[in-house]
């Protein structure tokens, strides 16, 4: 898988991929609180970025990376103005060369149409919940 970095805020990063997917590398969630929230099929993980990550999806040729609706993948947000991203975790080692990750960190993978879809004004239902 090749892919392409679209932006990072801090550490968290962004890319789009060659598979019709974005990857969105962030901080490996422990805190049991909000994994206990949280039904993490297996294979899956997930991750904690700032929501002014997805500005960057602008460089993939979206008029805006605002998020407007709160659904999955994005499956909470913080009171922190962090959202917690659910996917499949990450295990391409073609992409993973592409990448600078801390070990305090991993990625995951969702398709481009769950992650713009969020950017519309009524996607569908709102599921926006306070962690």
């Amino acid at each position: 898988m090749k892919l392409r970095f679209l932006g990072k805020n801090s550490t968290p990063a962004l890319y789009a991929s060659d598979q019709d997917s974005y990857v969105v590398q962030g901080w490996k969630v422990y805190a049991n609180d909000l994994l206990m929230r949280l039904e993490v099929p297996e294979g899956h993980t997930v991750v904690e970025v700032p929501t002014e990550l997805f500005e960057h999806l602008r460089k993939d040729g979206l008029p805006s990376g605002e998020i407007k609706s709160f659904a999955a993948p994005i499956m909470l947000l913080t009171d922190q103005g962090t959202c917690i991203v659910q996917g499949p975790q990450m295990h391409d080692v073609e992409a993973l060369s592409q990448m600078r990750m801390p070990d305090y960190e991993t990625c995951i993978e969702v398709p481009k149409s769950s992650i713009t879809a969020l950017l519309e004004e009524n996607s569908g239902p709102d599921h926006q919940r306070a962690a």
